[in-house]
């Protein structure tokens, strides 16, 4: 395939913060790869680069954070010959690419979801893609349905449900008033807590815990940023632990 333009859309959802949602490469040099990178989107593509390096086509655009939410994302990658629309969740960044060359110039398969391990360094170093897509359209066709009704040929469709499957994990909304208050565990002289959390603010009390007999209190919190553990003992010398992360 040598394309002038190209209309690419999806929505996705994970819990993972790396992953390949599509690749597509041609011997020319030309490839296309759209991933995960820390919870980050990040679109590389080269529409050619030539042997003496005068002509460098690699181009990256990065967009978006946090994407690991578990919540659904929709992309939309416009391309125009250089002049490339990436749009992530209705925020849309205008780009052009490096190089000289107006044609994307696929002859091998494109991939969803992960990208075929071609020996290359960059193919296995990169995790393939773990959640949930729909509405996958490439060029007007429609990929989901297409490979639902396996009307892709040819294709290879590897270990794929048509249907979403929900974490077990319930994530649990603060605002700045609400807590949560369990019972403690009395006559046992072992502490333990885990959790994960994520939060815009630098500042915030995360967990708190009085021992008993008057033993101290444990608290965690959140300070500039940074994650601290204060632990309080009354019957020793040394009655604070600080520890800051």
């Amino acid at each position: 395939m040598k394309t002038l333009k190209d209309v690419i859309s999806l929505k996705f959802k994970t819990s993972e913060s790396e992953g390949v949602i599509f690749h597509g490469e041609g011997q020319q040099g030309d490839y296309i790869t759209l991933e995960l990178k820390k919870a980050k989107l990040v679109l590389n593509l080269n529409l050619g680069s030539n042997q003496l390096g005068s002509i460098y086509g690699h181009t990256s655009v990065m967009t978006g954070s946090l994407l690991d939410d578990h919540h659904w994302h929709s992309i939309i990658i416009e391309r125009h010959g250089r002049n490339i629309n990436l749009t992530l969740d209705r925020h849309m960044q205008h780009f052009r690419t490096n190089g000289e060359f107006d044609y994307l110039d696929l002859d091998y398969e494109i991939t969803f979801g992960g990208m075929p391990f071609s020996g290359k360094p960059s193919s296995n170093s990169r995790k393939n893609f773990k959640g949930c897509m729909e509405s996958i359209n490439y060029n007007g066709n429609n990929i989901t349905d297409l490979a639902k009704r396996k009307k892709l040929e040819p294709s290879n469709v590897g270990n794929l449900s048509f249907s979403c499957v929900e974490p077990h994990t319930v994530p649990v909304f603060f605002n700045a008033t609400s807590y949560l208050e369990v019972p403690g565990r009395p006559s046992q002289d072992l502490f333990s807590v885990s959790f994960l959390f994520r939060t815009w603010n630098p500042n915030g009390l995360l967990v708190f815990g009085n021992f008993a007999d008057d033993l101290g209190n444990v608290e965690i919190d959140i300070n500039e940023g940074k994650v601290s553990v204060h632990i309080n003992v009354t019957q020793v010398k040394k009655n604070r632990i600080d520890i800051s992360s």
